[in-house]
Parts: structure tokens; sequence; C-alpha cells
């Protein structure tokens, strides 16, 4: 049984940081499309 919580643990705490590094790129993505724009001041 506590083998398994182990588990667990181990994998919830790897899905969190995925999501936190799925978010991540998504900002990093619409932050390069922001300077793409041509609009001034939004790099």
């Amino acid at each position: 049984m506590k083998k398994l919580l182990t588990i667990f643990a181990i994998s919830s705490m790897l899905v969190l940081s995925a999501c936190n590094t799925v978010k991540g790129a998504g900002r990093d993505v619409e932050s390069a499309g922001d300077c793409v724009d041509g609009v001034k001041g939004n790099c």
C-alpha cells in the first residue's frame, strides 16, 4: 500500500509539473507572436 501511494504521489507531481511547463511554453509563444506583429512597444 505504501508503494502504491508513493507511485501515485510521484505521478501527480509529474503531471502537475507538465501542466506548468505547457502553460509557460504557451506564454513564450504568445510573447514571440506579440513581437512579430510589428506593433511598437509589444516586445
